[in-house]
């Protein structure tokens, strides 16, 4: 009888293994580009009040149609500026959040100037793991769909990483939870 109870009790702990934990649509950014959706798991645990900002943004359509303005072959690319010279921005100057987290490739984090607590609207994907950019960003998501897609976004100037036009643009940024399937 105890074996029969303890096969039960793996068979349901293999049934719950396989399947896919669902993701949290609340905290699920897609950005659709040209050559596809990238979805980006938002980390409110990191960084809350910069993903209530872009969830903000998002959800206003504030980032529709936005370019990458400043895309660095082998380092990332950088997007978030309505007037898409890498100057402007929206919403509220945020306080630094910076974490622990390591900006691996997919990483999402904010752009800024030299002041620590600039950050507005402005933000960048890495394409590698960049060790150097470690506690001096916010980092607030990472890609888990769709890299493929951000690899083909249009490469910059190889020194200033400023693109020519036309440039990629992100054509529509939706929250998942307001996505009807």
């Amino acid at each position: 009888m105890r074996f029969g109870m303890l096969a039960s009790l793996v068979a349901a702990v293999l049934a719950f293994a396989g399947t896919a934990v669902a993701a949290d649509k609340e905290n699920t950014l897609y950005i659709d580009l040209k050559d596809g959706r990238v979805e980006i798991e938002m980390r409110p645990d990191l960084a809350p009040l910069h993903v209530a900002q872009i969830k903000k943004l998002a959800r206003e359509g504030k980032y529709d149609g936005v370019v990458f303005h400043r895309v660095i072959e082998g380092f990332m690319a950088q997007t978030g500026d309505p007037a898409g010279t890498g100057r402007g921005g929206m919403g509220d100057t945020l306080k630094a959040e910076f974490s622990k987290e390591k900006h691996v490739r997919g990483t999402v984090s904010m752009a800024r100037t030299n002041d620590p607590n600039s950050a507005r609207s402005q933000f960048f994907i890495v394409f590698k793991d960049s060790d150097f950019l470690d506690n001096k960003y916010t980092v607030w998501g990472k890609v888990t769909k769709g890299m493929e897609f951000v690899d083909k976004i249009k490469r910059g100037d190889p020194n200033s990483g400023e693109v020519a036009a036309p440039q990629d643009k992100m054509i529509k940024v939706r929250v998942a939870a307001d996505v009807k399937s």
